[in-house]
């Protein structure tokens, strides 16, 4: 097998976050789902918008999130993911290639437009996100560059973009690519809707052996396995992928790996100001391990590293130094 030329290359939603502090109020108001995840049609997005207070607009997407962390970090990353030729378009091009990552995918012309997440941050950093899916959602089979995808170490999959068709079969076809290449294949469950949605799908796959790494939080893994008890969900799934990661939240997180299981804690800050993006940046700390042979436990504390930083700011992407932040924790 050829060395690679990616670290890793992932396939996700290409989304702007518009980002906008809120009262608890405000969520109250419009009847919004504090901290979880809600799809918006055209008219929805635009009517949430007229609602926000002042707002920045950042680049996002989850997958994409955790690309611009692992870049930070120093590997060598690509990004598959469909824009619209427009202004935000045009922002989140221009954001992805600055930050070090190669991005190929051709705009798509017409209607729908790019992406866009609103967020509503409350005082306590929860924040609740309405996405407009866009342009995202209309990534085609013919959009994937299958070289670039032999080309990397890991394929790193998004499970919010699970939900189109269009992407869907994309992403199929994707890991049959990496797969038959040797890469590894390595897939976040993005959210318990998403499971609730296509847990049938993720179920196959995983009992199929197409997933090598598997990154789900607490209530993922709950809704994934349909266990309550934390630790029956870890038995129902460790054996069943190479690589289990489970975040906790302030309770730290855990990785299984065949016989080997290694927890962390959270790593302290001085305040949460805002959670988006805390397991994006936590997937982008363990596969900059994993990448480079390192333990089970440094991939973890490089996660809990991640994760700490953008937590501590508005924002999905890394402000901090990530690379320093991590050696100066591990020693």
């Amino acid at each position: 097998m050829t060395e690679p030329r990616y670290d890793v290359i992932a396939i996700g939603n290409a989304i702007v976050d518009v980002m906008a502090p809120c009262e608890e109020s405000l969520i109250e108001e419009l009847q919004l789902a504090k901290g979880g995840m809600s799809l918006l049609d055209a008219d929805g997005a635009r009517d949430l918008y007229k609602a926000m207070g002042p707002a920045k607009e950042i680049s996002g997407g989850s997958a994409a999130n955790t690309l611009a962390g692992l870049a930070n970090l120093g590997a060598q990353c690509a990004f598959i993911g469909q824009v619209a030729k427009d202004q935000l378009g045009d922002v989140f091009t221009h954001d992805i290639r600055a930050a070090g990552i190669d991005f190929d995918t051709p705009a798509r012309g017409g209607e729908p437009s790019t992406a866009r997440c609103l967020i509503f941050v409350t005082p306590d950093g929860e924040r609740t996100m309405n996405t407009f899916l866009g342009a995202s959602q209309f990534l085609p089979p013919a959009a994937l560059s299958e070289d670039a995808i032999r080309d990397a170490a890991v394929l790193y999959l998004e499970g919010y973009l699970w939900d189109p068709e269009e992407p869907r079969s994309a992403m199929r076809r994707a890991i049959e690519v990496a797969r038959s290449a040797g890469r590894k294949v390595a897939f976040t469950a993005s959210e318990s809707f998403v499971i609730d949605r296509h847990g049938d799908d993720f179920r196959a796959m995983i009992d199929e052996g197409l997933i090598d790494i598997l990154f789900v939080n607490h209530l993922e893994l709950a809704t994934l396995t349909g266990e309550d008890d934390f630790e029956a969900g870890v038995d129902a799934l460790k054996d069943k992928v190479p690589t289990l990661v489970v975040t906790r939240s302030s309770d730290g997180a855990i990785a299984v790996s065949g016989a080997e299981r290694v927890e962390v804690p959270a790593e302290p800050v001085d305040a949460v100001v805002d959670t988006t993006g805390a397991g994006d940046l936590f997937a982008a700390g363990f596969l900059s391990g994993h990448v480079k042979g390192e333990s089970l436990q440094n991939c973890l504390t490089r996660g809990a590293v991640c994760a700490a930083e953008i937590i501590s700011h508005y924002g999905a992407r890394p402000e901090a130094d990530l690379q320093a932040l991590v050696a100066k924790r591990l020693g």
